[in-house]
């Protein structure tokens, strides 16, 4: 009666197991449709959220190899000292581990000032405690606090200042290279140009946007001062605002393409631009984009500054594949640009009247 009974259980038991494995197997392949796969490629800082980069630190890829020593550097250091940048990043207490890090031990090593701006301190970055509180909802809040620390602390230590955030990857010498024509008293930022809601557009926050020193003083001085140019809540999104601020203190919003007409910033990772199709026509970033921008290998300019939704182990990938990564027997001479030519002509010249 005693193994009749057991046999029966243990029927019910499989039967119910086999009926529970079933229907997850089931509803995974309804939930993973292409597009739910695709999904996988993030579009949101929400879908980010549990991401975090590696444990184990990658380590230093050795400068002193035989390709890295035939590097031409010169150019790209003087314009280190010519177009002089700061940094600055969105982060938050719960990413300083799992993202900002990331970001200080790959592309930020290239800013000539690298700041973290949080709502906690954290020396290890480092990053500075803003005033603001967390979440989607206080980042034009948090914003304006950052601009507004950087305004009085770091002013004349920089000619642009650079806002982006935790998941985005910047090339510095592209950034460098673009700004070179362009003069830190013009009143003009860059990023990648979106077109609603401000009549010259605005910058996507995501892809990042760089503003002038002179563009940073009107910010602070008379946008966050004048309660009719900028808007004082903390809440609203933040890239619009600024867009809009921006406009009010008549600084331009600036065209960032190549000479091609190929885009330099971009609010996604690089697949989804490259790839034909990846990023659906009738998504809200077509209707969105400033300028006609193509799809496939046209897509983006070779001095391409910024991508965005970049996870933290694809920092260390991008990282790689940038400044490391050479084709055996392929070399490549870069000209010094004439403005840096006549920069550096102008500074001999002032010191051999000293």
């Amino acid at each position: 009666m005693i193994s009749s009974c057991r046999q029966t259980v243990n029927k019910q038991f499989i039967l119910t197991l086999s009926i529970g494995v079933t229907a997850g197997f089931m509803v995974a392949y309804v939930l993973l449709t292409p597009e739910a796969i695709r999904r996988i490629d993030f579009h949101t800082s929400s879908e980010m959220a549990n991401l975090a980069g590696p444990t184990m630190d990658p380590g230093e890829h050795g400068i002193e190899e035989e390709f890295h020593q035939m590097e031409d550097r010169e150019v790209a250091n003087k314009m280190y000292n010519k177009v002089r940048i700061l940094c600055w990043i969105m982060t938050g207490p719960s990413n300083h581990e799992k993202r900002a890090r990331h970001v200080k031990n790959t592309w930020g090593k290239r800013c000539n000032i690298i700041l973290f701006m949080s709502s906690k301190e954290d020396d290890t970055l480092p990053a500075i405690a803003l005033p603001v509180g967390e979440g989607r909802n206080n980042l034009w809040g948090k914003t304006k606090e950052a601009f507004k620390y950087i305004y009085h602390h770091y002013r004349d230590k920089a000619d642009w200042f650079l806002k982006a955030d935790d998941d985005t990857y910047v090339i510095l010498e592209n950034l460098r290279f673009m700004l070179l024509p362009h003069q830190p008293s013009e009143a003009v930022y860059f990023g990648c140009k979106f077109k609603p809601y401000v009549k010259q557009g605005y910058m996507s926050g995501g892809a990042g946007y760089v503003l002038s020193q002179e563009a940073l003083r009107r910010f602070v001085e008379v946008g966050l001062t004048n309660s009719t140019r900028c808007s004082k809540k903390n809440s609203g999104a933040e890239d619009v605002e600024m867009g809009k601020c921006m406009e009010a203190v008549n600084v331009v919003a600036g065209d960032s393409r190549d000479s091609m007409g190929r885009g330099r910033f971009f609010p996604f990772v690089p697949e989804h631009h490259l790839i034909p199709g990846h990023v659906n026509k009738d998504f809200w970033y077509w209707q969105y984009i400033y300028y006609q921008s193509e799809e496939g290998m046209n897509c983006c300019s070779d001095n391409a500054v910024s991508f965005h939704y970049v996870s933290p182990n694809q920092m260390y990938v991008l990282e790689y594949l940038i400044y490391h990564l050479r084709p055996y027997g392929i070399s490549f001479h870069v000209e010094m640009p004439q403005e840096l030519q006549d920069a550096i002509v102008g500074i001999q010249n002032k010191n051999s009247t000293r």
